[in-house]
Parts: structure tokens; C-alpha cells; sequence
């Protein structure tokens, strides 16, 4: 491969256990759909998610831990990326600043990386080097509280960081608030104070977890653990403001057994959106109307696998591939172009224990 050859890689991330060797790297065949593994890097604990750097040289990761280095709290490692290969090397490793890391982010400059400690409830700043390396934290909010669930929500989890489309807000899903808590982005300060208003309001018990905005940057969409819902907000980019105007069920009618939806992502043309269910073992397809971003059922596609913990649409859009954390396969679909139905292709690949997957186009 050269750089600059318009070649799609895909970085996976898992638990590094039942026989995981960290983040693996596979070759994408835009025409196919086909995976080709590259390689796999390991030095990290449980390299759950991944994000990229917008410069495509750079890889970060949690590792989800409940201490890391004989101290409490987990960590987020640096990693640099050769574009020919896709190969990883690692760089450093700095806390998190909580427990049980489980999401991380980079702002749309490349200059900062964001997290979500599940455990501790807690969103930290950590600055990006020269070098693609990780400075220590500069910036970490400890949210506080709890909601209607017992066991699930005695007290703040936040579950991601979502940068906004012009990267002037970072909202953090807390799950055991019932909050989309928002914070403002001061690049030069190297904070992330934060905002007024200062949250989204779910509904008692939903446990927001995931979200993604419409292309148009007026709607936001949030998938809910903890209800198997999903949240349409209207977004007030100028504000940093959300307003819920319709809530809405991930699962089909008659559906009765358990179910806990993780990810969730949208077309490039706004037009579908998709989120995981865990239990249904399920992908939901939506219709997105234009003119009001609410959203109507196309259907439920199987996952072919269990527990779905995440998924992703490859850069051309054609492409959908989708993680079954507890069956230790990633299955390929194919987007029908009219419906927005994953539709399966048949492939599917052994990965242990797969979390979540990025992709990079070199």
C-alpha cells in the first residue's frame, strides 16, 4: 500500500483475553466488503475502543482497567500508525483519570484526546503531543448523581464523548445520570469547562450510552442501555443546546426477553440510522425524515452473533460490519442503497472477543 493509495484499513479493538492479541488491523476491499488481516498489536490491557487520529498517523485507545501501573484508575494509550503497513507502535500510556475506561475521542484539530470512565462516572482532556504521544490530563470533570435503576444507576457512568460537528462542545453520555452532560471545548485554555445549559434530559431509567449527529448538524441521536430506546434531540449548535422531540423503541413489537442497546450510527446522507441491540442480537434500521430528523422503523436485521456490542459503516458507505463481543465474530452486510437494510453478505470473522471498530482511509 502507499500513502495516499485511497486504501480503507479497519482497527479493531477487544478484551485481551480467551486468546485476544490487543487491536487488530485488516485491509478493507471496498468492492467486496472482505476483511484481510495485517495484523495485531498487543502492550495493551483491553484495548476496547479505538480512535483515530484526523491526521491518520496516530491511534488511541482505552485500556479498560480498574488500576493501571499499581495506581487506581484506567488508562489511554498512544499508539503511532504506518499508513503502508498499518502497523502500530506504542508510544506512551497516561490515566484517564477514573475506573473502567471505555470510550475515547479526538477533537477535530488532532490537538486533544477525550474519555469516558464507566466505573469512576468521570470525562477527562488529555493533550497530544508533537509526536502523537499523550501529555497527562489537563482537563477532568467527576459527574455526580444517580437515577430510578438500581444496580445500574446508584451513582454517574459515563459511557462516551461526543465531539460537535464544529468541535465548539463535548457532550458525555452518562448513563446512570440519564443526562447527555455538555461541556464547552477551549482549545487554547486546554479545557473543557462546563456548559449553559448544562445537560440533555433523558427519561427516568433510559441510561443514554451512545450518540451521533445528523449530517445536517441539527438533530442528535441517542441509543439508551438501559430501556432499549432511542433519544432524537434537537441541537442548537450556536447554544450547545438539546431538546428531545421523540423517543422511540429499538425493538420490534412483541419482543419480551432482555436486551441492552450499545452503538449507534447514521448514513452519510442522513438518511438511515442504526443502533445495536444486545439480547435481540439485532442491528434497527431508521428512516430519518429531513425536514423534522425524527425517525420511523424500516426494520431489524440479526447480528448473526451475540451481543453486539458495536458496529460501523466503512468510508464509502456501502459497507456495514458489526462486532458480536460474546460469539468472537465480526459479520459483514451490505447496505441496500433504496431501503437502508444491512443486508448479511455471508462473510463473517473469527476475532476474540471484538469491541468496537475504526476505520482509515491511507
Amino acid at each position: 500500500m502507499a500513502q495516499g493509495s485511497g486504501t480503507v484499513l479497519a482497527y479493531v479493538g477487544t478484551y485481551t483475553r480467551n486468546g485476544s492479541k490487543g487491536i487488530y488491523c485488516y485491509r478493507v476491499d471496498t468492492e467486496t466488503g472482505a476483511l484481510t488481516l495485517l495484523g495485531t498489536t498487543n502492550g495493551v490491557q483491553n484495548p476496547s475502543f479505538v480512535a483515530l487520529h484526523p491526521g491518520g498517523r496516530f491511534l488511541y485507545s482505552v485500556s479498560e482497567v480498574g488500576a493501571s501501573d499499581g495506581r487506581p484508575g484506567g488508562a489511554v494509550a498512544a499508539f503511532a500508525l504506518d499508513p503502508v503497513s498499518g502497523a502500530l507502535t506504542l508510544l506512551d500510556q497516561q490515566s484517564s483519570m477514573g475506573s473502567g475506561p471505555c470510550h475515547v475521542n479526538v477533537d477535530h484539530t488532532g490537538r486533544y484526546v477525550f474519555v469516558a470512565n464507566y466505573g469512576s462516572g468521570s470525562a477527562a482532556m488529555l493533550p497530544i503531543q508533537e509526536d502523537g504521544s499523550l501529555g497527562p490530563a489537563c482537563d477532568s470533570h467527576q459527574h455526580e448523581g444517580s437515577s430510578v435503576v438500581p444496580r445500574r444507576q446508584e451513582g454517574p457512568h459515563a459511557h462516551s464523548a461526543n465531539l460537535a460537528p464544529d468541535n465548539r462542545f463535548v457532550f458525555v453520555c452518562d448513563l446512570g445520570l440519564d443526562r447527555v452532560l455538555a461541556y464547552r471545548l477551549d482549545l487554547d485554555g486546554a479545557k473543557f469547562p462546563p456548559n449553559d445549559p448544562a445537560w440533555g434530559t433523558l427519561h427516568p431509567g433510559a441510561g443514554p450510552r451512545h450518540m451521533t449527529f445528523h449530517p445536517s448538524g441539527e438533530y442528535a441521536y441517542v441509543i439508551n442501555e438501559l430501556d432499549s430506546t432511542m433519544t432524537v434531540f434537537a441541537y442548537d449548535g450556536a447554544r450547545g443546546a438539546l431538546e428531545t422531540i421523540q423517543t422511540i423503541t429499538t425493538l420490534p413489537e412483541g419482543f419480551e426477553g432482555t436486551s441492552y442497546p450499545a452503538d449507534v450510527h447514521i448514513s452519510q446522507d442522513g438518511r438511515f440510522l442504526y443502533g445495536s441491540n444486545r439480547g435481540h442480537d439485532s442491528i434497527v434500521t431508521y428512516a430519518v425524515d429531513a425536514a423534522t430528523g425524527k425517525l420511523t422503523v424500516v426494520g431489524h436485521t440479526s447480528t448473526f452473533g451475540e451481543f453486539p456490542r458495536n458496529f460501523n459503516i466503512d468510508p464509502t458507505g456501502r459497507w456495514m460490519y458489526v462486532a458480536n463481543q460474546n460469539t468472537n465474530n465480526i459479520v459483514t452486510y451490505r447496505i441496500d442503497a433504496a431501503s437502508g437494510m444491512p443486508e448479511p453478505t455471508g462473510e463473517q470473522l473469527e476475532v476474540p472477543i471484538p469491541v468496537c471498530i475504526q476505520f482509515l482511509t491511507v
